[in-house]
C-alpha cells in the first residue's frame, strides 16, 4: 500500500485563545472594593502580557468576545509551553480571576510546511536567506492592530468520497496554491495566522483572522466556501467573534461602557502590526501581507514640520505627497556594496516578497551618470565617487513596509536609510520619477542643469540621480541639505518652477516629492 508523503513542518511560537467568561451576578453582587480591586489587578495582568514582560520575545493581545460564547478572550504567543502555562496560572492569581470562568480555550503552534517552499527544508542551513527571513516571520508573526478578531479551528476530511490525506502531495500543493489565490483580494483588508493543532487540542489548525471591517472577514470566508479546498476537503469547529480593546479599558469594558474608549482608535498598547494576509492557505500555504495604504513613507516626530512643507509647495502648484492615504509606502536604503552582488542579494529577498500580497515592487537604483554637480567652475556633471547604491522597496502598507526595512536592513554594507536621523543635517527625497522612453535624454538633462544651480545654492550638501537598474526610465531623486529652509529656498526658486513645468511633458505620471526630516 502506497503511503502518501506528509509535508515537512517546522513550528514557531506556541499560540493560546484563552476564552473567559464573566460572573455578570457576581460582578455587581460584590462590593466596591473588591471590583476595583479585580480592575487593578486584572489591568496588570494585561499590560504585562502586551507587554511581553514574561519572556524573551512573544504576544498577547485583549479582546471582548461577541455573543453568548464568552466575554473575554486574551490571545497569547509565546516561544514555549512552559511560557503558556505559566500565563494561565498566573490569570488564576488575580482578584479578577474570581469573577470568570473558562469557556473555551483552543492551544497550537506556528507552523510553516512543505507546501510553501520545499527548497526552504532540502537546503537545510544553506537556504536562501531572503526565504529564511520570511519563514521567521511565519514562525513568530507580530499581532495586528486590527479591531475585529474572528477565531475557528478546522481540520481536514478524511471521509469515504473526499479524503484530503489520500491525495498526492502536488495535487494538495496545488489545492492550497488556488485557494491562496482568492485572499490576495482581501490583502489590506484582512490579515491572517495559521496554527497548526495536530495532537494539541481538537482541530487540526486554529485560525485567526484580523480586520478593521467584520464584513471583509465575512466576505472572504464566503467566497473561499466556494473554492474545492474548502467545499471538498475542509471541516470547521465554531467561530468566535472579538473587537480589540487596550488593558487600560478593563474597568470601562466591565462597566459596560464602549471600548475602546473614545479617542483611542485602534492604538494598543505592544501593537506592532504585521503577520499574515488573507491568502488564507491552511496547513501554513499562504501568501502575506498587511493592511491600509499610504504613500511617500516618512520617519521621524516632525510631522507638523512636513505638513507646513507640503502646504507651502501645495501653493506653489507642487504636489508634495502625504504622510497617510496614498497608494504606498516607501522604504529606501543605501548600501556601499558593489552594485552586482547587491542586486543578487536583492533579487533573493524580493522572491520573498512577493509572497506578501502587499508587496508592489523592490528594485535596486544606481547613480546615472549625470550625478554630480560640477566643481570649481566646472559645466556639467560627473559621476560621484561617494554616490551610494540605493534599495527602494514599495509596499501597500505601513507594517509591511517596516517588516522588509528590517531584512534589507542585513543586505551587505547598507550605510543608512532614509528617513533616519543624520543630525545636523535635513533630507528631502524626490521619488518615483516615471520618464517617458523618448524624454530620457531630456530628463536627464534638465537634472545636469538643476545640478549647475544646485551646486552655488547655500545649505546644499549634495544630490544624487539614480535610476533603476532593470528600468532605465524609472528614476528618483535624493538630496542632502543644511535645514529644511536651504531646500524650501530651491524649492521657490524660479528655475524649480520651470523645472516642475517642464516635467509636465516628459514624465510619464505626476512625481511624488517625499520629504524625509
Amino acid at each position: 500500500m502506497e503511503r502518501r508523503q506528509p509535508p515537512q513542518t517546522e513550528e514557531g511560537w506556541y499560540v493560546l485563545h484563552d476564552f473567559r467568561s464573566i460572573d455578570w451576578d457576581a460582578w455587581r453582587d460584590a462590593p466596591e472594593r473588591r471590583r476595583s480591586r479585580a480592575i487593578e489587578e486584572g489591568i496588570d495582568y494585561l499590560a504585562s502580557c502586551e507587554g511581553v514582560d514574561d519572556a524573551d520575545e512573544g504576544e498577547s493581545a485583549t479582546f471582548a468576545v461577541l455573543g453568548h460564547k464568552a466575554d473575554l478572550l486574551v490571545l497569547h504567543l509565546r516561544p514555549t509551553l512552559g511560557d503558556i502555562d505559566t500565563l494561565e496560572r498566573r490569570f488564576e492569581h488575580t482578584a479578577l480571576a474570581e469573577f470568570t470562568e473558562r469557556a473555551d480555550s483552543y492551544l497550537s503552534v506556528t507552523e510553516v510546511s512543505g507546501y510553501m517552499s520545499q527548497d526552504y527544508f532540502e537546503d537545510g542551513e544553506t537556504a536562501d536567506t531572503g526565504m529564511a527571513q520570511y519563514i521567521e516571520s511565519r514562525l513568530k508573526p507580530e499581532l495586528p492592530d486590527s479591531e475585529f478578531l474572528s477565531f475557528y479551528p478546522m481540520s481536514k476530511r478524511r471521509g469515504p468520497d473526499h479524503n484530503w490525506y489520500e491525495l498526492p502531495f502536488d495535487e494538495r500543493a496545488d489545492y492550497l496554491s488556488n485557494h491562496g489565490e482568492i485572499g490576495k483580494d482581501y490583502a489590506g483588508r484582512v490579515t491572517q495566522i495559521i496554527s497548526g493543532s495536530v495532537g494539541l487540542d481538537d482541530f487540526e489548525w486554529g485560525i485567526t483572522l484580523f480586520g478593521d471591517d467584520p464584513t471583509d472577514v465575512k466576505e472572504l470566508l464566503y467566497e473561499m466556501r466556494f473554492d474545492p479546498s474548502s467545499s471538498r476537503f475542509a471541516e470547521f469547529g465554531r467561530f468566535l467573534s472579538a473587537r480589540r480593546f487596550p488593558p487600560e479599558d478593563l474597568g470601562a469594558f466591565l462597566a459596560g461602557e464602549r471600548v475602546p474608549q473614545e479617542g483611542e482608535g485602534g492604538d494598543h498598547p505592544h501593537a506592532h502590526g504585521g503577520g499574515e494576509s488573507a491568502s488564507h492557505h491552511h496547513e501554513s500555504g499562504g501568501h502575506h501581507g498587511d493592511d491600509s495604504s499610504s504613500g511617500g513613507h516618512h520617519h521621524g516626530d516632525d510631522g507638523d514640520e512636513e505638513d507646513d512643507v507640503r502646504s507651502e509647495l501645495e501653493e506653489m502648484g507642487v504636489y508634495a505627497g502625504q504622510p497617510h492615504g496614498e497608494d504606498v509606502h516607501a522604504v529606501v536604503l543605501y548600501s556601499a556594496a558593489d552594485a552586482d552582488e547587491l542586486f543578487e542579494e536583492v533579487e533573493g529577498l524580493r522572491e520573498n516578497f512577493d509572497h506578501y500580497d502587499t508587496h508592489v515592487k523592490t528594485a535596486v537604483y544606481e547613480a546615472s551618470e549625470a550625478a554630480e554637480p560640477p566643481r570649481n567652475g566646472e559645466r556639467g556633471t560627473r559621476e560621484r565617487d561617494d554616490a551610494e547604491t540605493a534599495i527602494v522597496s514599495l509596499w501597500d502598507t505601513d507594517r509591511a513596509a517596516n517588516t522588509a526595512a528590517g531584512f534589507l536592513a542585513d543586505l551587505p554594507d547598507i550605510v543608512r536609510q532614509a528617513g533616519d536621523e543624520e543630525g545636523d543635517s535635513w533630507g528631502t527625497m524626490g521619488m518615483f520619477y516615471t520618464v517617458k522612453p523618448e524624454h530620457r535624454s531630456d530628463f536627464t538633462g534638465a537634472f545636469e542643469d538643476a545640478a549647475d544651480l544646485l551646486a552655488e545654492m547655500d545649505g546644499h550638501r549634495k544630490t544624487d540621480l539614480l535610476v533603476n537598474r532593470e528600468d532605465e526610465n524609472d528614476m528618483f531623486i535624493a538630496s542632502r541639505w543644511d535645514s529644511r529652509e536651504d531646500a524650501m529656498q530651491f524649492f521657490r526658486s524660479d528655475a524649480f518652477s520651470e523645472a516642475v513645468e517642464f516635467g509636465r511633458d516628459v514624465l510619464a505620471d505626476r512625481p511624488r516629492h517625499v520629504f524625509l526630516a
